[in-house]
């Protein structure tokens, strides 16, 4: 999906969405674990550090991306927060770039979890790369991302 801001340039934007059965608050206790991150999120091989006070605004994870010898170091910034309903990050993979993701949790009766990803890139090389086949590989890589996240959250003890 583009969205288009007042300039008219295209950005690109992926929303994905899939219904978990679990609690909003057991979804939400995979999002605080930032030491789960590379269980879930496509592309991040190995979490190298998580501040203490993760999930809180302005801590963060530090993760490594992509296949040796050409894994790239960065981080992920918790920009806002709020416990068992959504968590934003500026995720960071320079020099490609990064993006803001935002994840919202959507109860939905006793035992589902309504999940909403919204990733947008915000700065980098990235940005140039607008196009449907970029925004089809994006939407599945967070299509597989939910997958994996909705599993970790099942299998969750609560």
């Amino acid at each position: 999906m583009h969205d288009r801001p007042e300039g008219g340039y295209a950005t690109i934007v992926s929303i994905t969405t899939r219904t978990i059965n679990a609690r909003p608050e057991r979804v939400f206790a995979v999002l605080a674990d930032g030491w789960t991150y590379s269980d879930w999120v496509v592309g991040t091989t190995h979490i190298r550090d998580v501040d203490a006070a993760w999930p809180k605004q302005g801590s963060q994870l530090h993760h490594k991306a992509g296949p040796w010898p050409v894994s790239l170091h960065d981080t992920s910034t918790v920009i806002a927060v709020t416990p068992e309903s959504s968590l934003t990050l500026r995720a960071g993979l320079w020099p490609l770039g990064e993006a803001e993701v935002r994840i919202t949790l959507e109860p939905l009766g006793p035992e589902r979890t309504r999940v909403v990803m919204r990733e947008e890139f915000k700065a980098g090389p990235l940005l140039g790369l607008r196009n449907k086949i970029n925004d089809v590989v994006l939407h599945r890589r967070n299509m597989e991302a939910l997958r994996r996240l909705a599993d970790l959250a099942e299998r969750r003890n609560s």
